[in-house]
């Protein structure tokens, strides 16, 4: 069984050749090794590989794009062969190819004395000699921290703000008629009545139809409704309730 000196590794081999990709053990990025072609598959084809360069000179020399667009496809589909029933000469090779691959890759990575990491030169701390995960970088872990300290902050914030100050008011009017909640029209929902609330004649607040006294001041809503006000004493004209001045004659009422 093959060994790598990384903990994960891809084989990429195929019946045309050997290629194998190693990962790092922190960042997972790979490296790719250089393809090896199999000795035992160009033995084998050969003389169909020498048939196919010779219909590929035949279409340069033909001019025929479309011909030499079909080799080029079928000389690349060769390392998309998949191999089966390998020989003992494929297996041999195959294992040879591997550990020349492995001396090839792992001139790419940094064993840590710490944790025992092959880790590529972006997760190896130089100045520690370790990887990062046993030795972080001072000026990245510093930014890191500040990075979670200013979130934590946002955070608490956050959840103490003030964002809104407005008043949760909720009023629901009843109809004088029915006794149902009448909406916001001017008219009961309900029923039909009419909602025009009437003002008092003393201090000009709103009041609901049914009400007998004002609800600001407590006058008599009864009683003023029966004995006209704002009429003057001096010119007889009918002002409106609540009114100091008459509209005719200018006379203090």
């Amino acid at each position: 069984m093959l060994q790598a000196f990384t903990r994960n590794y891809q084989d990429n081999s195929t019946d045309a050749g050997f290629q194998f990709t190693f990962y790092c053990d922190i960042c997972n990025d790979g490296v790719k090794s250089s393809f090896i072609e199999s000795k035992t598959y160009k033995k084998r084809t050969g003389s169909r590989l020498f048939g196919q360069g010779v219909s590929l000179v035949g279409s340069l020399l033909g001019g025929a794009a479309r011909d030499l667009g079909y080799a080029a496809e079928r000389g690349s589909n060769i390392l998309s062969q998949k191999f089966e029933d390998k020989s003992p000469e494929w297996q041999k090779e195959h294992e040879q190819a591997f550990m020349r691959c492995q001396n090839e890759a792992q001139e790419h990575f940094h064993r840590c004395p710490s944790c025992n990491k092959y880790v590529c030169d972006h997760c190896f701390n130089e100045d520690e000699g370790m990887c990062v995960d046993c030795a972080p970088r001072q000026e990245i872990y510093v930014a890191r921290a500040k990075a979670d300290a200013m979130k934590r902050n946002i955070d608490e914030a956050g959840q103490t703000a003030t964002v809104w100050k407005g008043k949760i008011e909720s009023k629901t009017t009843i109809c004088p008629a029915c006794g149902k909640p009448a909406g916001s029209g001017k008219f009961c929902n309900n029923c039909g009545a009419s909602m025009d609330q009437k003002a008092c004649p003393k201090c000009g607040s709103k009041n609901s139809p049914n009400v007998k006294f004002c609800n600001n001041c407590g006058e008599n809503l009864s009683a003023a409704a029966a004995v006209p006000t704002g009429k003057c004493s001096e010119c007889g004209m009918v002002n409106p309730p609540g009114t100091k001045f008459c509209g005719g004659c200018g006379n203090k009422l």
